[in-house]
């Protein structure tokens, strides 16, 4: 029986989880810094979760398929759960290097790979079909809540305990997910007895779907493209554009980034009190283009906190739009037998690029943007009467590039007879 209590339970449990284990994130990324000195030897650290993430879920879907969910959703942050404890061992013994790091964060991406399809098709199950669109703003609410709060208090942990009390708490926050998960929480749902010849087979499945549902395919092929635009600034060069434009003041970039997380939660907020669009494929491209209008373009005119700080604000609120919007489509338009394939096969494709983005955006920012500004041709000129000059205004340009590139991408996308289709589901 559906329940959109029972969800609320495990949506808190989770939510405790993912605290901590975004803690410990950030945790790890203060220590790498700290011992490496090196920008890249922190993208590496995104580098190496995502490509396993990508790579697994191109096959894991038929796994998920045939069998229970919530032995995969268990397994799965236990794999991740012993990756933790394992750190912890190798941190207080003294032995902890970058490289037990990365195999951290690529141990963690493929136990994501299982956990995140298992979970999408978990909720379907739990949750009243008329609720999905809520419940994709509560997770938005939880997850920008958790964006704000967990660099405070790791931060705070980590100059108290260091390293090893935040994985303590990850550890403690993990087994009271698992218990509730466990004891608390039934998924019903009926195992599929068919059998394939190989887990690529369920790749097939996955993808004969969208060859004849083409509508859901381009919207993950256009989600793709808007992530890479994405990735390619906010994820790499938010950072050292607002501390190289501010005189390194760490307050103006706490105060960007928590306007950031902000935007997410009251985005979040709203979407889980609304109901449900009845243009729903417009609404996520149309959330999109505001996203990349207002955010990236401001950030790129930007000159000070107020300009920056609505700029944050503006990219943040729109984004669990797009995701509730799509997640109800996904959910109202794929069979439950085929849920897990899909979504797995969709991970691969709408996450292949973020990768991509992560390694290309800093390259483009020290070799290509930066050392651009300083020249003195015709164009730089212009360029800089519109985002200013001096140290990051080539990180400026960047955004100015993803902003047009972006809000093109989601007008177009829209004109998509295809991805109209879907409005009426």
């Amino acid at each position: 029986m559906r329940s959109f209590k029972r969800y609320i339970v495990l949506w808190i449990s989770q939510s405790i989880s993912q605290l901590g284990s975004s803690m410990t994130a950030f945790a790890l990324i203060l220590w790498t810094y700290r011992q490496t000195g090196s920008a890249l030897s922190v993208s590496l650290m995104s580098f190496c979760n995502y490509v396993p993430y990508i790579l697994i879920s191109i096959c894991v879907g038929v796994f998920v398929d045939r069998h229970r969910k919530k032995a995969v959703m268990l397994a799965a942050d236990s794999i991740a759960a012993l990756a933790s404890l394992l750190i912890l061992a190798f941190s207080m013994t003294g032995t902890l290097l970058s490289g037990h790091i990365y195999i951290f964060n690529a141990v963690a991406g493929a136990a994501t790979a299982f956990q995140q399809p298992a979970s999408s098709v978990a909720i379907a199950k739990i949750v009243p079909t008329d609720k999905l669109t809520n419940i994709s703003g509560m997770n938005a609410f939880s997850g920008n809540l958790i964006v704000v709060f967990s660099p405070m208090l790791a931060a705070a942990l980590f100059s108290v305990g260091g390293l090893p009390l935040i994985l303590l708490v990850d550890l403690l926050s993990f087994i009271i997910a698992f218990c509730v998960l466990l004891f608390l929480i039934c998924i019903p749902e009926q195992i599929i007895k068919e059998k394939f010849a190989s887990p690529f087979a369920g790749i097939k499945a996955g993808v004969h779907f969208l060859i004849n549902e083409t509508g859901i395919l381009h919207i993950m092929l256009t989600m793709a493209v808007l992530n890479f635009f994405s990735r390619l600034t906010y994820e790499n060069i938010l950072s050292p554009m607002i501390l190289s434009r501010s005189s390194a003041n760490n307050v103006v970039l706490g105060i960007v980034n928590a306007c950031m997380g902000i935007g997410g939660i009251i985005g979040g907020l709203l979407v889980s009190v609304k109901k449900e669009s009845r243009k729903k494929a417009n609404m996520i491209y149309i959330s999109a283009a505001v996203s990349f209008l207002l955010g990236d373009l401001t950030m790129a005119f930007g000159r000070n906190v107020f300009f920056w700080s609505f700029a944050a604000f503006a990219a943040s609120l729109p984004i669990p739009f797009i995701m509730a919007e799509q997640n109800v489509i996904l959910y109202k338009k794929i069979p439950e037998n085929i849920q897990g394939r899909v979504f797995a096969v969709r991970n691969a494709i709408q996450y292949s690029t973020i990768p991509l983005g992560i390694l290309l955006g800093g390259y483009l920012a020290d070799y290509v943007f930066e050392p651009f500004m300083r020249s003195d041709t015709g164009i730089v000129s212009f360029l800089k009467i519109l985002v200013g000059n001096g140290a990051g205004s080539g990180m400026a340009v960047m955004f100015l590039c993803t902003g047009v590139c972006g809000f093109a991408m989601s007008i177009l996308s829209l004109r998509s007879k295809k991805i109209q289709k879907l409005n009426d589901c």
